[in-house]
């Protein structure tokens, strides 16, 4: 059954979508905007361990669960969020808020020490701070953000939680790919996007932003830093793009675009993730047939549990030869 929606909701969402999905898969994602999401978190293990966080948070009173599948994340209920945010873990960064959904694509990454890892729109750093405590603090960890603001919010989210030797790069991230073409072994694009899955139906500044236009624009930009994503990888390497989006043309329509781009040198890795929220990739889009591999995508829908997400990853079978494009670049 659909929730109600409020008057401000984009009459334009659900039509688009109902045509998109279906009626019943609409109404599933629209009743994970209306619920009252659950509060998750990850022990900073740069700071801290799982045993010595869990007795703290036993001992100050706050009722909490552990994942079964993650033995660093845990999540409180909705009554028990204020004391979480409120208590001496986050304020001294022994524990770092974040949805389940979101730490996903690290999870997926194959991080280990010895790796050179790049994350290409790291602003405000969660993802960042992820990585950091799965490799080493001798790794090469380079963190890209292009708006200044944004960069000094994940400069100081790093320091306060123990991982102020990350190399932070105001940049655009799109022309990484010219400084260091096929130079890291593991890269995160969590991509800037429409950010649908985000939407709850109590909070009309989640959604008042939406349009179809706005999709188009974040399209754009996910193409051409999928571009330097690509470029900036090792053969070999495994690359890993995520978004908070619904939209096909951000999710399924980016991956067939970057296969048919780099064909040759890409391929999908399918993700073992088993959760009631996963449901299957769109596989045909605008009556054409995408490429089969796209079927080991990961698409959630949103819940009390988590926000609506995508994880795709992807490992570099082959050199995409950016040296002859950046020599072709600099004769112009």
């Amino acid at each position: 059954m659909k929730p109600t929606l409020p008057d401000s909701f984009p009459e334009a969402f659900v039509e688009r979508y109902t045509s998109t999905f279906g009626q019943d898969r609409l109404n599933q994602i629209l009743t994970g905007f209306d619920a009252d999401r659950w509060t998750w978190f990850r022990v900073n293990l740069l700071k801290s361990d799982i045993e010595s966080t869990i007795e703290s948070l036993r001992d100050l009173g706050i009722a909490f669960q552990m994942d079964p599948n993650f033995p660093d994340a845990g999540y409180v209920l909705p009554e028990q969020r204020d004391a979480l945010l409120g208590s001496k873990l986050v304020e001294k960064g022994l524990v770092y808020v974040q949805g389940l959904a979101s730490q996903l694509p690290v999870r997926f990454l194959d991080l280990r020490p010895g790796l050179s890892v790049l994350d290409l729109a790291a602003a405000p750093g969660s993802k960042t701070l992820q990585i950091a405590q799965l490799t080493s603090v001798q790794d090469e960890i380079a963190a890209v953000e292009l708006v200044r603001k944004r960069k000094f919010k994940l400069l100081d989210n790093l320091r306060r939680h123990g991982a102020e030797y990350v190399r932070v790069f105001l940049q655009d991230g799109s022309k990484v790919w010219k400084y260091r073409p096929e130079y890291f072994d593991r890269v995160l694009l969590d991509a800037p996007c429409s950010s649908e899955g985000r939407f709850q139906l109590n909070d009309p500044s989640s959604f008042s932003y939406w349009s179809s236009s706005k999709v188009k624009e974040m399209v754009r930009k996910q193409r051409r830093l999928l571009f330097s994503a690509v470029h900036s990888l090792k053969p070999g390497g495994v690359l890993v793009y995520s978004t908070c989006a619904i939209s096909p043309e951000e999710n399924e329509g980016a991956i067939e675009h970057v296969l048919s781009a780099f064909d040759g040198s890409l391929e999908v890795v399918p993700i073992e993730f088993e959760a009631a929220e996963r449901v299957k990739p769109i596989m045909e889009w605008k009556k054409k047939p995408l490429d089969d591999q796209i079927s080991g995508v990961c698409r959630l829908i949103p819940s009390e549990r988590m926000e609506g997400f995508f994880v795709c990853k992807l490992i570099k079978t082959a050199s995409s030869n950016p040296e002859s494009l950046v020599k072709r670049d600099s004769r112009r």
